[in-house]
C-alpha cells in the first residue's frame, strides 16, 4: 500500500515537455539576440554623430553616406542607411531611425522586432 510513496522524479512525458520548452526558448533567443546586437551597433553609430566635427553643416546626403560607411565598418548588414531621417532646425540636427526586423521562427511563425532611435546634435 505504501508503494506509491516511494516513487520520485519526473516521467518521460514530463522530461519531454521540459526539454521542449528549453528548446523553444533557446530557438527564440538564438533568433533575437543578433537583431538586438545589430541595434546596439546602430545605436553606437548614431551616438557617434554627436562627436563628429562639423556634422551640422553637412548636407543630408553626406550624413547618410557617413552613416552608411559606419554601418559597413560596424558590420551592420540588415539595416539600410536610407531608413535614417534627418531634420535640421535652428542649429539642432535630429537624426532618427525607425525600422523593424522579421526573423523566421518555425513553420509560418515569424518574430517581428521594431527598433527606434533618435539623436539630437547641437551645432558646435
Amino acid at each position: 500500500m505504501n508503494r506509491w510513496h516511494h516513487q520520485k522524479g519526473m516521467t518521460a512525458i514530463g522530461w519531454l515537455l521540459v526539454l521542449g520548452l528549453i528548446a523553444f526558448f533557446t530557438l527564440i533567443t538564438l533568433k533575437l539576440v543578433p537583431a538586438y546586437l545589430e541595434f546596439a551597433k546602430v545605436n553606437t553609430v548614431l551616438e557617434s554623430l554627436k562627436h563628429e566635427p562639423g556634422i551640422t553643416r553637412k548636407t543630408k546626403g553626406e550624413i547618410i553616406r557617413l552613416i552608411g560607411k559606419r554601418f559597413d565598418v560596424n558590420d551592420v548588414n540588415q539595416v539600410d542607411p536610407k531608413l535614417v531621417t534627418i531634420t535640421k532646425d535652428k542649429g539642432v540636427l535630429k537624426v532618427a531611425i525607425n525600422y523593424e526586423r522579421r526573423e523566421h521562427l518555425i513553420s509560418n511563425v515569424d518574430v517581428v522586432t521594431t527598433f527606434e532611435k533618435q539623436v539630437e546634435v547641437v551645432a558646435n
